[in-house]
């Protein structure tokens, strides 16, 4: 009978076969493919209520581009304006890239804070050091906040009929 460190020694030197216990088991490993580096010329997506809108970044001179007309001709009121060029003006690339945006769905309002998702996750992919900028301004985050469905037995959401005493 052989001792414990005979037993070692055979499997170290290889001469006699590891007892199955002793074996290492295979584990399953899925093949992981590497995160796709966006870059210059891809669609980014923003979202808010149900405007979605698609993005691509191309260099330029700050030039927006939204359905096929000007910023100022699609957005009417100021404030919408400045909701889609604040990621612009906050980390100073206004005058480095054009953006051209396809958005569909929704209100002016949201289809405003849509492009506005799409421009800063660009601006955050191509430019990578403007994170904690976006982040910061709360312009890499989705508004989750969406419209309530009508329930049967109400007017709507959450109104229901007038009480009546009598």
């Amino acid at each position: 009978m052989q001792t414990e460190m005979e037993k070692l020694t055979q499997e170290a030197t290889g001469t006699e076969e590891a007892p199955r216990a002793l074996k290492k088991k295979s584990v399953y490993t899925p093949d992981i493919q590497p995160k796709r580096v966006r870059k210059l010329g891809d669609l980014f997506t923003g979202r808010r209520k149900t405007a979605v809108a698609r993005v691509k970044i191309v260099k330029g001179t700050g030039k927006v581009v939204i359905n096929s007309k000007e910023l100022e001709q699609y957005f009417g009121r100021r404030d919408h304006r400045f909701v889609v060029r604040k990621p612009m003006v906050l980390t100073e690339t206004a005058e480095r890239y054009d953006f051209i945006v396809n958005v569909y769905g929704g209100g002016e309002s949201a289809q405003a804070g849509a492009i506005s998702l799409g421009i800063a996750r660009g601006i955050d992919a191509v430019e990578s050091d403007k994170h904690s900028v976006l982040r910061r301004a709360g312009l890499l985050t989705r508004d989750p906040r969406m419209v309530e469905r009508k329930k049967f037995g109400l007017h709507k959401a959450r109104r229901a009929t007038q009480f009546s005493k009598r």
